[in-house]
């Protein structure tokens, strides 16, 4: 069988649905690795004895285990379980133990998965980075001196070094992307309104929405079935097909797929595509191309992105729940963010609504001719510890969007997206998937045609 980390997310769970594997054998085994790969930052929070516990407590699988039933997962330091610390990445919160679970935490439970703890977040999960002051940073384990990406930093790790056979985690501007691409695995972001235990509803413009990560395409399918958990009775996009799981194996005929590598924050700000980046494009333009589909450059000229998106983000920073004379002790970006949101008139918000539901309108007008627009996933390689500039806020934005400024359009279009290495010759290079509103089967398919032509992906250094 060989060993349970380099199974899948798939495999391992067939394996323990057919009592193979018991699920104290891969508590056991995925807690090991945890423990050996400390150093890399990826757990906020371990709970060996209790996740130990819970697997010896299942038993032989049932004769209809649930599709998870064993399987070893962990919750984003964002995600709210109950009876276990959840600090959200913030010294304001580390004595925080929540009494009831978020309805994601439930969601995995009734899908049978055992939690090993928390995986790594930024404070509040305001930035594209994952270094806190209550923990080590979430570190890129094909070279450590460089971060992980954020905010989902810890789970991409987890992922890309065999700590968790995938990931649950959450997207508000590239939150599941930035990492996944920094780490090179796989990350889905859904249509908005898609996961109804995550379906960024409650976020400014619908931003953060809930999704897997998984080192192949068929991990990120069949997590995604989990979350999506059914119908959405609130949902903006109809829960659509499924299960995604087959839509990876699918073959999905002769699509139209436009190229862009423009990114909505040329305007306000300078972007520099790393040729290596501009490279996996090209590949990924190669093997599409070989697969006979239609690829063509897409024309998209945006306007007016940068002030309508800081506002955005600045408003759904505010709504966190802390009183303003504990402001000062957030992290500088944290501070200035809420502080930012909090002084926001009323008209400014809703010009900024405003102006998120036009840049929808038109962003998805101009690609309606494509099933599936191509971009590159991030703008550089991955950057040293330290180098996004906590202490000076604005400076600390302006490194994120030059880093991944392919990302944040792609939630204020409530659109479906999804980042994979095709590059794997040293440090793995990713490219992006942007599908339709409701399109994430489609995407599945055509990044399946990409992982089947790229190889198998292989394991860092540190893995």
């Amino acid at each position: 069988m060989g060993e349970l980390h380099e199974l899948g997310l798939g495999p391992l769970a067939g394996a323990l649905r057919a009592g193979e594997v018991t699920p104290l054998e891969a508590a056991d085994h995925f807690l090991a690795r945890i423990a050996a790969h400390g150093d890399l930052g990826a757990f906020a929070e371990v709970t060996g004895e209790a996740a130990r516990a819970h697997a010896a407590s299942l038993g032989a699988p049932p004769a209809d285990p649930p599709a998870l039933w064993g399987v070893p997962l962990a919750d984003k330091d964002l995600t709210a379980r109950a009876g276990v610390p959840t600090r959200y990445g913030s010294r304001l919160s580390v004595e925080h133990v929540p009494d009831v679970s978020d309805p994601l935490a439930l969601v995995l439970d009734a899908a049978g998965a055992v939690s090993l703890g928390k995986t790594a977040a930024p404070e509040y999960g305001l930035t594209g980075f994952t270094e806190t002051r209550i923990g080590p940073p979430a570190r890129d384990p094909w070279g450590p001196e460089n971060g992980a990406g954020g905010s989902s930093g810890g789970a991409a790790v987890a992922v890309a070094v065999g700590l968790l056979p995938a990931a649950p985690a959450s997207d508000g501007g590239g939150s599941i992307r930035i990492p996944s691409a920094t780490v090179g695995v796989v990350g889905l972001k859904p249509s908005r309104g898609r996961v109804r235990s995550g379906s960024g509803m409650d976020s400014a413009h619908g931003l953060s929405v809930a999704g897997p990560i998984g080192r192949s395409v068929d991990d990120v399918a069949l997590l995604l079935d989990v979350l999506v958990d059914g119908a959405v009775p609130y949902a903006t996009r109809p829960p659509g097909d499924g299960p995604f799981a087959d839509a990876g194996r699918a073959d999905p005929g002769a699509l139209r797929i436009g190229v862009t590598t423009v990114s909505p924050w040329e305007e306000s700000m300078k972007i520099r595509l790393d040729p290596r980046a501009r490279g996996a494009v090209d590949t990924a333009i190669g093997i599409l191309d070989r697969a006979g589909h239609a690829v063509e450059d897409a024309p998209w000229r945006p306007t007016g992105y940068a002030p309508m998106f800081l506002a955005l983000w600045q408003a759904s920073a505010a709504r966190i729940p802390v009183p303003d004379e504990a402001l000062g002790e957030l992290e500088p970006i944290s501070e200035w963010l809420i502080r930012a949101g909090r002084a926001l008139t009323s008209r400014q918000l809703l010009d900024a609504l405003a102006g998120a539901r036009a840049f929808e309108r038109a962003t998805i007008t101009a690609f309606d001719a494509y099933d599936v627009v191509l971009t590159p996933a991030l703008a550089l390689p991955p950057r040293p510890i330290g180098w996004f500039a906590q202490d000076d806020p604005e400076l600390s934005f302006r490194r994120q969007c030059e880093y991944a400024p392919y990302s944040s359009w792609v939630n204020v279009a409530g659109l479906p997206a999804l980042t994979i290495p095709v590059e794997t010759s040293g440090h793995p290079v990713s490219v992006q998937l942007v599908g339709r509103p409701g399109g994430e089967a489609t995407i599945l398919a055509v990044a399946a045609q990409l992982e089947a032509a790229r190889g198998p992906l292989p394991w860092p250094p540190l893995g």
